[in-house]
C-alpha cells in the first residue's frame, strides 16, 4: 500500500508542471503560434508584391514598408507576439517556446495552398512529429518559478553564468552582422537565421522579465518604479527590431517552408539554453523529466529536419535561393542548385 502511494506521489510530481498558470501559458502559446504562422505567409506575399515594384528586402530595400499587405502580416504577427508575451508571464520558456512548432505547420500548409510552395508527403509526417514532440515537452514542463519582484529577475540575469552567455551572444552577432552577412547572407540561410535566433534568445528572457513585471503590477505590486523594468523593456525593443529586420531578409531571400523550420530549431534551442542558464528550469526537475523533455525536443528537431529535407526533394535542389520573383513560388526557371551557382560565379 505504501509503495502504491509512493508511486502515485511520484507520478503527481512528474506532472506538477501543468498548474493553472502553465495551462494559461499553454493556451496563449497555441494562439500565438496560429497568428505567427499565418503572418509568415501574409508578410511573404507583401514582400513579393513590394519587390516587384521596388528594391527587395533581401538586397537592403525597404519598399515593403509602403505595402499594406506586409503591414497586415505585421499586425497579425504583433497579435501573435502579444499572446506570446503574455504566455511567458505565466509559464516557463521551456514550455512556451517549443509550441512554435505549430507555427511551422501552419506556415508550411498555407505556403503550399497560397504561395504554391510544394509540401512533400513526408513533410506532413514532419509536421506530425513536431506536434508529438511539443506535446511531450508540454506534459513534462517544469512549474513556473515563484517571483515576487522584477529585482529577483535582475539578480538572475546578472549572475556570472548568464552574463557570460549574453556577452558571447552579442560577440557572435556582431561578427555575423559585420563580417559574414554582407558576404554570405544572400546564399547561406544560416547567417540571417543565426542573427535572429541568437538575438531572439536574449529577447525572450527580457520579454519574460517584462511580462512578470507587468503581471505583478496588475496584481497590485507596482514594478514600474524600478529601473530594471525599463532596462528589460529597452532590451526587448532593440532585440525585436533586430529580429524583424533579419527575418524579413531571410523571408525575402529563401523559401518560407525552409526559413520557418530552421528558424524554429535554432531559436528554440538557444532559448531553452538561455532559460536553463538564467531561470535554472532544470533545478526544479528530476532526471526523468529532463530526459523526457529532451526526447520531445529531439522529436521536434526530427520533424523540422524532415520538413527541410523533403522540401529540397520537392524542389529538386539544395537550399535554393530565391533569385527573382518572376514565378509565383519564387524560384527561377533554371532551377540551378546553389553550389553550382557559386561555381559559375567563381569562373
Amino acid at each position: 500500500m505504501a509503495s502504491e502511494q509512493a508511486a502515485a506521489d511520484a507520478m503527481s510530481d512528474s506532472y506538477r508542471g501543468m498548474s493553472s498558470d502553465n495551462i494559461k501559458g499553454l493556451i496563449l502559446g497555441l494562439s500565438s503560434s496560429f497568428f505567427i504562422g499565418a503572418s509568415f505567409i501574409v508578410k511573404k506575399k507583401g514582400l513579393k508584391k513590394a519587390g516587384a515594384s521596388g528594391v527587395r528586402a533581401g538586397v537592403g530595400g525597404y519598399s515593403y514598408l509602403y505595402e499594406p499587405l506586409w503591414w497586415t502580416g505585421m499586425i497579425t504577427m504583433i497579435v501573435g507576439e502579444i499572446a506570446n508575451f503574455a504566455a511567458y508571464a505565466f509559464a516557463p520558456a521551456i514550455l512556451v517556446t517549443p509550441l512554435g512548432a505549430l507555427s511551422i505547420i501552419i506556415s508550411a500548409v498555407l505556403a503550399h495552398v497560397i504561395l504554391r510552395e510544394k509540401l512533400h508527403i513526408f513533410g506532413i509526417l514532419g509536421c506530425a512529429l513536431c506536434v508529438v514532440g511539443s506535446t511531450t515537452i508540454v506534459l513534462h514542463a517544469p512549474q513556473e518559478r515563484e517571483i515576487e519582484s522584477v529585482k529577483e529577475v535582475w539578480d538572475l540575469a546578472t549572475e556570472p553564468a548568464f552574463v557570460f552567455y549574453a556577452a558571447l551572444v552579442i560577440a557572435i552577432v556582431t561578427v555575423l552582422i559585420f563580417h559574414y552577412v554582407p558576404q554570405y547572407g544572400q546564399t547561406h540561410i544560416w547567417f540571417y537565421i543565426g542573427v535572429c535566433s541568437l538575438v531572439g534568445s536574449l529577447s525572450v528572457m527580457s520579454v519574460k522579465a517584462l511580462g512578470i513585471a507587468l503581471k505583478l503590477t496588475l496584481s497590485g505590486m507596482n514594478q514600474l518604479i524600478y529601473p530594471q523594468t525599463w532596462v528589460f523593456a529597452m532590451v526587448v525593443l532593440v532585440c525585436v527590431l533586430t529580429q524583424m529586420n533579419y527575418l524579413n531578409k531571410a523571408l525575402d531571400t529563401f523559401n518560407t517552408a525552409v526559413v520557418s523550420p530552421i528558424y524554429y530549431v535554432m531559436f528554440t534551442s538557444l532559448t531553452i539554453v538561455a532559460s536553463v542558464i538564467m531561470f535554472k528550469d532544470w533545478d526544479r526537475q528530476n532526471l526523468t523529466q529532463i530526459v523526457t523533455e529532451m526526447c520531445g525536443f529531439v522529436t521536434i528537431l526530427s520533424g523540422t529536419f524532415l520538413l527541410h529535407k523533403t522540401k529540397d526533394m520537392a524542389d529538386g535542389c539544395v537550399l535554393s535561393r530565391l533569385p527573382k520573383h518572376d514565378n509565383e513560388d519564387g524560384f527561377g526557371e533554371e532551377g540551378i542548385p546553389l553550389k553550382r551557382q557559386d561555381t559559375l560565379r567563381a569562373t
